[in-house]
């Protein structure tokens, strides 16, 4: 039966940055699918292991600042030495910064392409790595943006970072499809996040966004479910290097 090939029911997924907002939504829903869950955050998600734990899932907290390297191999170990195995990774963690072009610091590209787009990519390498090593192939899911595909404004690293994961999806899915590794995206729209809390306390900035959205609304953390369990499970074994935009038909416009 099709529904049957949407079941993760025996996984673990890392979901990285599933404290609050996107992140916990998604982790919910790989829960609700039959996930084991491995947060890594810079504290410990409360709130997320009780819904994932109240699912009768397992659920590991692991803290680590990813925009550190020596972090990333570590999260790895401790998810499969607690876990098992990983069959699926959510690179979601993520921050933004907001500056005009021509003041932008140093201090903010950094830390923001660091965790944007470095530990993506190496995280995804050391994921990957261990998928090899298990010989069942994996489920690697990126989170990107809007700016992936537009300029933005006062936003110049986190453009570029997520640019980049658009970029970085696609390479990685060139190199690892063979080995049964599916490495695709999801491009949130404009979320009722943290991230876009200046936005919508903006009410003329807000209005203007929420006018150019054909589904006249700002976009949930569950919104995301459908995308990721689908994304995780074996319905999208055959997509590859795909970004998904859940944008309510912004891009449309």
């Amino acid at each position: 039966m099709i529904l049957d090939t949407f079941t993760l029911s025996g996984k673990v997924a890392i979901v990285t940055g599933c404290d609050t907002g996107l992140g916990q939504g998604m982790a919910v829903a790989l829960a609700q699918a039959g996930c084991d869950i491995v947060g890594v955050n810079r504290k410990i998600p409360e709130e997320t292991a009780a819904r994932v734990t109240g699912l009768g899932r397992r659920f590991l907290a692991i803290r680590a600042d990813l925009g550190k390297q020596e972090s990333l191999h570590d999260v790895v170990a401790k998810a499969v030495a607690e876990m098992g195995r990983v069959d699926i990774l959510v690179n979601n963690a993520g921050t933004i910064r907001r500056e005009d072009a021509l003041s932008f610091s140093e201090k903010d590209w950094d830390e923001v392409v660091d965790l944007n787009l470095k530990s993506v990519f190496f995280l995804s390498q050391a994921v990957a790595r261990q998928f090899i090593a298990q010989g069942q192939g994996g489920k690697i899911i990126n989170i990107a943006s809007m700016l992936s595909f537009q300029g933005g404004i006062r936003v110049p690293s986190y453009t570029a970072s997520k640019s980049g994961v658009l970029g970085i999806t696609r390479l990685l899915a060139n190199e690892w499809a063979a080995q049964g590794i599916n490495v695709n995206a999801i491009a949130p729209g404009y979320m009722a996040t943290n991230n876009t809390q200046q936005l919508r306390d903006d009410e003329q900035r807000s209005q203007a966004i929420l006018d150019r959205i054909p589904a006249g609304r700002w976009g949930l953390p569950d919104d995301l479910q459908g995308p990721v369990v689908f994304l995780a499970s074996p319905a999208s074994d055959y997509i590859n290097g795909h970004t998904l935009a859940v944008d309510g038909g912004w891009l449309a416009r």
